[in-house]
């Protein structure tokens, strides 16, 4: 069994030029589909990693419904007893990230593996706990990446480029087809180690000599932010700077 991503099956249909859509239709192409492409066979992740993936995922969502209960309180509620409701809401989604998280971190101290491999991304200027434990959640697996580009693509943080001829020459942007939530746990990472990373400070100051805008070295710094990730893990060894400006 292989798990495909639909938009490589939707772009195989439509190099088929395929205008019918039914059952058998969809089932004959995704036939062809693997027998051209030979897409490899899923592997199931180790119980500790999905467990893992449960719980940051969880963690997530907690944040998010709190961060829409607090939206609501800001927007200025009338209602006495709406206002107590939501209030009451707000601290009982602040007990269980705060629960979630003693969970997460218990998790991780609990499987040896895990947990090395969190003090190694801990090493990075940028990545905290939190970052470290997404980050080993939504990756998974080192070992089934080719490269640290490989890495960057999967969580959609490599340019897109779109030139054809000399009469089109787009501006650079990210491709944004990968993982979402990486590239969300990633930016104010790479905030935070362009403020306080002489590494990093030192880096981007490169980049932005040679003309890359604000949001562009950001981008550049949550990419390398992922080089960097890819090669602690896979090396087994912590953030060293000399490295560092190669990965």
């Amino acid at each position: 069994m292989s798990v495909v991503n639909p938009a490589a099956t939707k772009a195989f249909a439509a190099s088929r030029l395929s205008r019918t859509k039914t059952d058998r239709v969809d089932a004959e192409l995704i036939a062809r589909f693997c027998l051209s492409q030979a897409p490899p066979a899923w592997t199931p992740l180790p119980t500790q990693v999905r467990e893992l993936q449960a719980l940051v995922r969880r963690l997530e969502s907690l944040i998010e419904m709190r961060l829409m209960e607090e939206n609501r309180l800001s927007s200025g509620i009338t209602v006495e007893a709406v206002q107590e409701s939501v209030e009451e809401l707000i601290a009982y989604l602040t007990e269980q990230i705060k629960r979630t998280e003693g969970l997460i971190r218990n998790h991780i101290n609990n499987h040896p593996t895990l947990k090395r491999q969190s003090e190694l991304l801990d090493s990075i200027p940028g990545i905290a706990e939190t970052t470290a434990a997404l980050l080993l959640s939504e990756i998974t697996d080192i070992t089934q990446y080719r490269s640290a580009r490989q890495v960057a693509a999967y969580a959609g943080l490599v340019p897109r480029e779109r030139q054809s001829g000399s009469s089109l020459r787009g501006r650079t942007r990210l491709s944004k087809i990968g993982n979402a939530r990486l590239r969300r746990a990633l930016y104010f990472p790479a905030i935070t180690a362009l403020r306080c990373s002489e590494f990093f400070q030192s880096w981007a100051k490169g980049l932005q000599e040679r003309g890359k805008c604000k949001m562009s070295v950001i981008c550049a710094v949550m990419r390398k932010l992922v080089h960097l990730a890819y090669g602690v893990l896979k090396s087994g060894k912590p953030f060293d700077p000399e490295w560092a400006k190669t990965a």
